[in-house]
């Protein structure tokens, strides 16, 4: 079977030899939408974004803090659990709070940070 030119497709199983392995990356880039280690690429432009979702939570809603300064990520993580009453975490740089809490979560971190809201 002749290669398939195209990027967007790849060969992942053939009955002749079972699994193909992965082709290598164009070395020094991750692929597109991701950082190096793997998670999604966050921008780093000094913007705090806080945003709502629920996809892969058994439709619970949490709010997610992203762009915050890596030594500040746990701190802010327990002021903003605190600040709710409700509980979450810090994993990756993304803060997860329980429950929809944009607006105090905005309204708390607009003294120190640029904050802006992301989603509907």
């Amino acid at each position: 079977m002749p290669p398939i030119s195209d990027d967007n497709t790849r060969l992942v199983y053939s009955s002749e030899g079972g699994r193909v392995p992965d082709r290598p990356e164009r070395p020094g880039r991750p692929p597109a939408g991701r950082s190096p280690g793997g998670s999604p690429a966050v921008p780093r432009d000094g913007v705090v974004r806080v945003g709502r979702t629920s996809s892969g939570r058994r439709g619970k809603t949490v709010t997610l803090v992203t762009g915050l300064p890596a030594a500040d990520v746990a701190g802010v993580a327990k002021e903003l659990k605190r600040l709710c009453g409700s509980g979450g975490s810090a994993k990756d740089g993304v803060v997860e709070i329980q429950g929809d809490q944009r607006a105090r979560i905005i309204a708390h971190l607009e003294g120190r940070y640029r904050v802006k809201a992301t989603g509907g």
